[in-house]
């Protein structure tokens, strides 16, 4: 296990790549799964997104983006009318006010245009460094990192991040930063979301139908029989 922030040692650093590469062959597939067509589309579903699944949030954003396509138009939404149309994602009053606020800052401060960059978009209210991230690497193609609770999860279990790193996502991010080069970034966070929703569960990880279980010093987690990890595998992820 690296010490925190250190220099990752060159064996830890190729176990990581290796990892990545598998994960790459496995999800060819893996990308976004959150539907959008514009930045401001996206910073919105990501927002959504939070304590509820990314099927429920493309659900729900057809039609509230039909009502509200723009910041402008979000900014000036009334709030009951708003919380309706996200209710069903959960913690729709607090939602509803970190949209209001975040499209307000756009307004006022980027004419109503998501900035594309990281210093700028931490700075909208409601917006950290992992909903940042997930909005520049997928709709600004900029390299970052997305620290959500899968990503913690895996880097811990694969070894990559001390047990005191993990506890600070921005250490966290930091210190997988420093394994990996830049390009790498947002593709690498996309396959262990991925991984992390598919097979390596929180509870229960499917360790004996694990593609990369040979480079993980966190196996028999879970099941280590090949037929019970298999029954475990889901097709899509359930957050």
């Amino acid at each position: 296990m690296p010490n925190d922030l250190d220099r990752p040692d060159t064996a830890l650093v190729r176990r990581a790549r290796k990892v990545n590469r598998v994960l790459a062959e496995t999800y060819p597939e893996a990308g976004c799964e959150l539907d959008f067509r514009t930045p401001f589309e996206l910073l919105v579903a990501t927002v959504l997104s939070a304590q509820t699944t990314d099927r429920r949030v493309n659900a729900v954003t057809p039609a509230l983006f039909a009502a509200y396509p723009d910041a402008h138009a979000m900014a000036a939404a009334e709030r009951t009318a708003l919380e309706e149309r996200i209710r069903s994602t959960g913690f729709f009053r607090a939602k509803t006010e970190s949209l209001l606020r975040l499209s307000a800052d756009l307004v006022e401060r980027h004419d109503g245009e998501v900035p594309g960059r990281l210093e700028d978009l931490v700075t909208l209210r409601g917006v950290g460094r992992k909903t940042a991230n997930v909005v520049l690497g997928n709709a600004f193609d900029v390299p970052g990192l997305t620290v959500d609770t899968h990503f913690a999860r895996l880097v811990r279990r694969f070894g990559w991040v001390s047990d005191s790193v993990v506890k600070d996502p921005v250490k966290t991010e930091h210190a997988v930063a420093a394994i990996f080069p830049r390009r790498e970034w947002t593709m690498l966070s996309h396959r262990l979301i991925w991984h992390g929703r598919r097979c390596c569960h929180a509870k229960k990880p499917a360790c004996g139908a694990c593609p990369v279980a040979h480079w993980c010093p966190s196996f028999g987690t879970g099941p280590t029989d090949p037929v019970e990890a298999a029954a475990l595998l889901t097709t899509q992820g359930p957050a």
